[in-house]
């Protein structure tokens, strides 16, 4: 076993599993996250040292994530994402790098959250009353027909204008065109590109949950999951499992229970894993497995046995 190995046994093997993380991992499993890449940080000279408690090693210059820590944490953004929805809550989905854009989108979609996943304009939160004119407009100019030059009494220049205006307004505020109101809590991608975001929603005192990377100050969100936010399968990965927490939010509002697990659902890809990620998944599953097999031990004793006989002869 290679230094690195013995490091990485070493680190992993002392990392308890709460009853909480393996029930997330019913959600989300240690393999898909490694094969995903989630563990994967920053170089350590972008390191944030904020950021030491979420990191495990490092490894060719590279800065690798602690996903034990991650796993507890994503089964408290979970929760709190789900109880969020489940009490009438929204959850603004925020991710704009090109990394992130498309399941940003998609997954809010998927379950009916707004999102901004082209550009975060300031003011979108703390300057909501103006926005949500903008939509307004945005919806107002949706309903033209620029097909029609003779119907609309404007010339061609004019209506060619008005198009261009609605496209960029469905491209800067399409995903929050049903936003009555200002969000309950936000989920962002990269805190870092992000940062506007973030301050306005503390200014409001908008809960936010995050995907935060080791160039990352943890201390800007309320909810911290540390990830790789640069990773386009790690995001999807993490932002479909978001997804699944306010679509089991949905669930519990309308009274019928249920479990998300879209997330879960998904094959992970057959891509090998390096020796080193091969044990980090070998320490995970040997530590899910001891207590079932103590417990197992426990009942099979002689001892036990004997402490039973009595009981019931007495």
């Amino acid at each position: 076993m290679s230094v690195d190995s013995q490091e990485l046994h070493s680190d992993t093997h002392s990392q308890a599993i709460t009853d909480n993380e393996r029930y997330i991992m019913a959600q989300i499993t240690m393999s898909q996250m490694l094969d995903a890449g989630v563990h994967f940080g920053h170089q350590t000279r972008r390191w944030n040292p904020k950021m030491k408690q979420y990191i495990l090693m490092e490894r060719n210059g590279i800065h690798i994530i602690d996903l034990f820590k991650s796993l507890g944490m994503i089964d408290a953004a979970y929760s709190f994402i789900k109880e969020t929805v489940a009490h009438n809550g929204t959850v603004l989905f925020v991710g704009t790098k090109k990394q992130a854009s498309e399941a940003i989108a998609a997954q809010a979609a998927r379950v009916g959250m707004p999102y901004v996943s082209e550009r975060w304009l300031g003011g979108m939160l703390t300057n909501f009353q103006t926005v949500s004119k903008r939509v307004s407009r945005m919806k107002e100019l949706e309903e033209m027909d620029f097909s029609d030059v003779h119907a609309s009494g404007l010339t061609k220049k004019e209506l060619l204008l008005l198009e261009r205006e609605k496209d960029k307004l469905v491209r800067q505020l399409g995903g929050i065109r049903n936003m009555n109101r200002t969000p309950s809590a936000m989920f962002v991608v990269d805190i870092n590109k992000e940062a506007l975001a973030v301050e306005e929603a503390h200014k409001l005192g908008i809960p936010v949950v995050a995907l935060v990377d080791t160039n990352c100050d943890p201390d800007a969100v309320e909810y911290v999951i540390p990830a790789n936010d640069d990773a386009i399968r790690g995001v999807e990965l993490l932002t479909s499992l978001m997804a699944d927490a306010v679509a089991e939010g949905l669930l519990a509002r309308s009274g019928k229970g249920g479990k998300g697990g879209s997330a879960a659902g998904e094959a992970s890809s057959s891509q090998p894993m390096a020796e080193w990620e091969t044990e980090l998944l070998t320490q995970e599953t040997a530590a899910q497995e001891a207590p079932e097999a103590e417990a197992k031990a426990e009942e099979d004793s002689p001892d036990s046995g004997s402490e039973d006989t009595a009981e019931e002869a007495e």
